[in-house]
C-alpha cells in the first residue's frame, strides 16, 4: 500500500484523453508530480483528462487546486480542454462539490477507464525545495479562490500564512 509521500499516480500520457489514476492518498505532501505532469502535457498541446479515483483513498484542498489549476488552463484553449473525475467516493465527491470544483469538471459516476500495467507509468516524486512546495500549495489554494470566491474565506489563513512565507523565502529570510 503507498503511503502518504510514496508516488500515488499512475498515468497514460499517449492515450486520449491522458489517464490518471489516484492510488492512495493525494495531499500536498505527494501532489508536486502530478501538477509538473499537468504543466508538461498542457504546454505540449494535451487538453483532455480523465482522473481515475476509485483506488483514491483520500485528497486534500491543494490536490483539488491542482486538479482546479489544470483545468482552467485547459479550457481557456479553443477548443475548450476538460478534466474528467470518475470513481470519487461519495467522500471525495463531498470535497469536490465543497470546493465547487464540480462545476469546472465532469463528474462522472463509477466508470473507470481501463489501465494496464504496460499502459501505466508512475510519477515519481521530485526533491522539492520548500519554497517551491509553499509557492505550489499557495499557487493550489488560489485555483480554489478562483473556481469558487466563498473558498477564499475558507483559506484565507492558509493563504496568508503561504503568501508571507513566499514573501520571506523570496526576499532571502529578512
Amino acid at each position: 500500500m503507498a503511503t502518504e509521500t510514496s508516488p500515488v499516480f499512475l498515468v497514460h500520457a499517449a492515450a486520449d484523453p491522458v489517464v490518471l489514476v489516484i492510488n492512495g492518498r493525494a495531499s500536498y505532501l505527494n501532489c508536486a508530480p502530478v501538477a509538473q505532469f499537468f504543466d508538461k502535457l498542457l504546454k505540449q498541446g494535451r487538453r483532455k483528462f480523465i482522473l481515475d479515483f476509485s483506488r483514491c483513498t483520500g485528497m486534500d484542498s491543494t490536490f483539488l487546486g491542482i486538479i482546479a489549476g489544470a483545468a482552467i488552463e485547459a479550457r481557456r484553449h479553443q477548443p475548450p480542454g476538460s478534466l474528467a473525475l470518475m470513481g470519487l467516493s461519495p467522500r471525495n465527491l463531498e470535497l469536490v462539490k465543497n470546493l465547487g470544483l464540480h462545476r469546472l469538471v465532469t463528474v462522472d459516476g463509477d466508470a473507470s477507464p481501463a489501465l494496464s500495467a504496460e499502459q501505466a507509468k508512475v510519477l515519481t516524486t521530485p526533491d522539492h525545495e520548500e519554497l517551491a512546495n509553499a509557492r505550489l500549495i499557495l499557487k493550489a489554494h488560489e485555483n480554489l479562490c478562483v473556481v469558487d470566491p466563498n473558498n477564499r474565506g475558507k483559506f484565507e489563513d492558509v493563504l496568508a500564512f503561504l503568501k508571507a512565507q513566499v514573501d520571506k523565502d523570496a526576499s532571502g529570510g529578512k
